[in-house]
């Protein structure tokens, strides 16, 4: 059956991401391994991860995703702000395997400023001395981004550019976010606006390293570049878009993780419920 699921909070411990997730009937569940705000990063207990690892297959809640934290940025030209990055990324796939998680989902960062296909190739190198500092359990997926100023992977060329000069294991596939492709451009209200993005990936990547999809409405336009989520069928692309996307033959078993506001106690019950009236998922 496929897997649908919200990005949860941790607050209180890692272990209540998972019961919070189990409240909400979800059987996959995406968490930040520690507070994204900030570089200091608390160390796992060996309890702690036990507890986790537990409770999660008594849930059986899988897979399980990592989101690294925002203030990595792989195409930094700062050399103090590249190996921070370096370093936290190594960090977030040691806390993966510590727990158990599958998969760390990496937003590879912005050209700030400088030509992008540089910046691309800045990241490359980064992300290559990771491969070359450890062997991790856990498969890192990149994500498409919104096509933002200095976004150096909103489109699939971008992301397959990156996979393939990645030397090694370190990168197993991708992230496909809905609101971040429409919002770079690509017209996943209608069904060629899809097509397109399959053939793209047929062509560049491969349609069996999409492991997950974030299913988000977009507050913005299409192309408009714009970052900001919306609620299920209450942005831009709709029900009706989002409908078509998820359903399609290619993305049909892919898991699905939610990453839509909560304002109130209500809206990741109603997100969840209007997924999954368009699954037929129960």
């Amino acid at each position: 059956m496929r897997r649908l699921g919200v990005h949860t909070s941790i607050a209180g411990g890692l272990h209540l991401s998972l019961e919070r997730a189990h409240a909400l009937e979800c059987s996959t569940l995406q968490i930040f391994s520690h507070n994204p705000r900030g570089w200091a990063v608390k160390k796992i207990s060996a309890e702690e991860a036990s507890q986790f690892k537990s409770l999660r297959q008594r849930l059986n809640i899988s897979p399980l995703y990592i989101h690294t934290s925002y203030l990595i940025n792989m195409a930094s030209r700062d050399k103090i702000l590249r190996k921070r990055s370096i370093d936290l990324l190594v960090s977030e796939m040691d806390r993966a395997d510590v727990i158990g998680a599958g998969y760390v989902i990496l937003h590879t960062g912005s050209a700030s400023g400088n030509d992008e296909g540089v910046s691309r190739k800045r990241a490359i190198g980064a992300l290559n001395e990771v491969a070359q500092m450890g062997l991790w359990k856990a498969n890192l997926l990149i994500e498409n981004t919104a096509g933002e100023r200095g976004d150096i992977s909103s489109t699939v060329e971008d992301l397959a550019e990156i996979m393939v000069n990645v030397k090694g294991s370190l990168i197993s596939g991708a992230c496909f976010d809905t609101c971040h492709a429409f919002a770079a451009g690509y017209n996943i209200r209608e069904d060629r606006g899809t097509q397109k993005i399959v053939n793209e990936i047929e062509k560049y990547i491969g349609l069996d390293k999409v492991k997950l999809i974030h299913l988000n409405d977009s507050k913005g336009d299409m192309g408009s570049g714009i970052d900001r989520h919306e609620h299920i069928g209450l942005g831009k692309i709709g029900m009706k878009g989002l409908s078509q996307f998820i359903n399609y033959q290619s993305f049909r078993d892919i898991p699905l993780i939610l990453e839509t506001p909560k304002k109130t106690a209500y809206d990741d019950p109603t997100n969840l419920k209007k997924v999954r009236t368009m699954t037929g998922l129960k």
